[in-house]
């Protein structure tokens, strides 16, 4: 019965996803799609940020201050040491210091991080979390624009904490967009399994893109834009093989250096980007064809499918569930901020006639008498 019930349900998973309305191939995604949550400040002794709002608390740590809305404090302390610990991978990654100090400001939603980022250069419409490198600031949503669902807060800070540390690395030398992307996906880990399917299928279905038109820019299409985003972490990941750890280092020592990344790249691994697009190509192609050579192809794409939609249901509901939790967690401390003011004020004597108008202090000696005040002579 068992086996049966999970043929059933694999047979419903290819049914939805076979009758669910699919984009064309040539559809374009709108402009706020495209992978941008980088922002370049050419003169940032020039930038000046808001002051943080008045139930916002600060955490200072040293290399780290964490600006963030009082009722969430429960929620942000445990960056403290995730950034930590990013940080030293970081270094050890690069083989640069990474990051000498950082301010993080966490905002409700979108439109506050907007209110809380440099007037001249607010975040993009799209974005959940923004990287200023040259300001060494990093801006978190506790909401996602468009779906307004809860993003993973550690995901958000590892991913532009990667670009800052990066950015630092190469000393503001230029690196391709597949490798600035590639490295902060890689390090923070995010969308494994959403990578991992679009890889899969552009390299069954032999539509892997270019390296060298990535740095030119992300494409547009929806299938395209997810393909582009895979195959810049999974090439990054290629450059840090344990086997070249100590040449990826050496590539971006070279960039800090001054060189172009072309000849970093080239004098670093002893060979040019073609051909290590290649190897990588049949290393993808050989890690992503021996199970359906085992399996079928038909049974891939169903484990596939049912994993994908089990991943984006569980996403979903953890994600609704946060919200759900967050918004008691403020209620609750709101409650407790207007009890203790009311405490407050019921506590606190009301003042007397005697409290409010000084008693009169004569100049030359007088007498009261029955109220009156008389003089002496």
């Amino acid at each position: 019965m068992r086996r049966i019930a999970v043929i059933l349900a694999l047979l419903a998973v290819v049914l939805a996803l076979t009758w669910a309305p699919r984009a064309r191939a040539d559809e374009e995604a709108p402009a706020e799609m495209l992978p941008r949550d980088v922002s370049l400040i050419l003169q940032p002794s020039a930038a000046r940020l808001p002051a943080i709002p008045g139930d916002f608390e600060r955490i200072d740590h040293g290399w780290l201050v964490i600006e963030f809305p009082s009722s969430v404090r429960s929620r942000v302390e445990p960056l403290v040491g995730e950034a930590d610990e990013m940080r030293a991978r970081l270094a050890e990654d690069t083989g640069q210091q990474a990051l000498d100090r950082l301010l993080v400001r966490v905002a409700r939603t979108p439109d506050q991080m907007a209110e809380l980022a440099p007037p001249d250069d607010p975040p993009f419409t799209y974005a959940a979390a923004m990287a200023y490198p040259s300001l060494q600031l990093a801006l978190l949503a506790l909401q996602a624009p468009d779906t307004w669902e809860a993003p993973d807060l550690t995901e958000l800070l590892r991913h532009e904490m990667a670009h800052m540390a990066l950015a630092q690395a190469v000393g503001g030398h230029h690196v391709p967009r597949w490798f600035d992307e590639g490295l902060a996906i890689h390090e923070s880990g995010e969308a494994r399994w959403r990578r991992t399917e679009a890889l899969w299928g552009a390299a069954v279905s032999r539509r892997l893109l270019p390296l060298d038109g990535l740095d030119r820019g992300f494409p547009g299409d929806h299938y395209e834009v997810n393909v582009a985003y895979a195959e810049s972490a999974d090439f990054v990941r290629y450059l840090m093989r344990d086997a070249d750890r100590a040449r990826f280092g050496s590539l971006v020592q070279r960039v800090r250096a001054g060189s172009s990344f072309a000849r970093s790249l080239d004098d670093a691994y002893a060979t040019d980007l073609r051909k290590l697009e290649y190897e990588w190509r049949e290393e993808v192609s050989h890690r992503f064809s021996v199970v359906p050579m085992l399996t079928g192809g038909g049974l891939l794409w169903t484990l596939m499918a049912m994993l994908a939609v089990a991943a984006w249901v569980k996403k979903r509901r953890r994600a609704k569930a946060k919200l759900a939790q967050w918004a008691r967690e403020e209620a609750e401390a709101d409650a407790a901020i207007a009890a203790a003011r009311a405490e407050r004020e019921r506590t606190t004597p009301e003042p007397t006639p005697e409290d409010q108008v000084p008693q009169r202090v004569p100049s030359i000696p007088v007498v009261e008498h029955e109220g009156r005040w008389y003089t002496l002579h």
